[in-house]
């Protein structure tokens, strides 16, 4: 039993992260292409910060979570990432269209709440 529960560890923490990576990869290339504003300014505190901040919540915690480092942090980061698309970018838009976020946001809470698994390198 609890080999099956790690091995759906694995699977979701891939899963999730790996879907975010394709957010987070396009956001990377043009932010290193000299676009230093990336996601705008949703939450007041200059395009550049927050496109740090989406860059560490959509790029960095996912490969971290992919490998299982300081996972249960890695993944708050991006449900604090997924939160402010889903309530702050999106919030007056209509459930279909921050429905993509929520489903991140629930991925990563699972996983914060879950961790790793044995299946990584913290084996926790």
């Amino acid at each position: 039993m609890k080999r099956n529960y790690d091995l759906g560890l694995l699977v979701l923490r891939i899963g999730v992260a790996g879907l975010m990576l394709t957010h987070g990869v396009p956001k990377f290339l043009a932010f290193i292409g000299g676009d230093l504003s990336v996601v705008g300014d949703p939450l007041g505190i200059g395009g550049l910060l927050s496109s740090i901040l989406v860059l560490l919540g959509e790029l960095v915690a996912p490969v971290l979570i992919i490998i299982g480092i300081k996972t249960r942090f890695a993944a708050i980061i991006s449900a604090i990432t997924m939160a402010v698309a889903a309530f702050v970018v999106h919030g007056a838009d209509p459930l279909a269209k921050k429905e993509m976020a929520l489903l991140y946001l629930i991925g990563f809470i699972s996983i914060a709440l879950m961790g790793a698994g044995s299946i990584s390198v913290d084996k926790k």
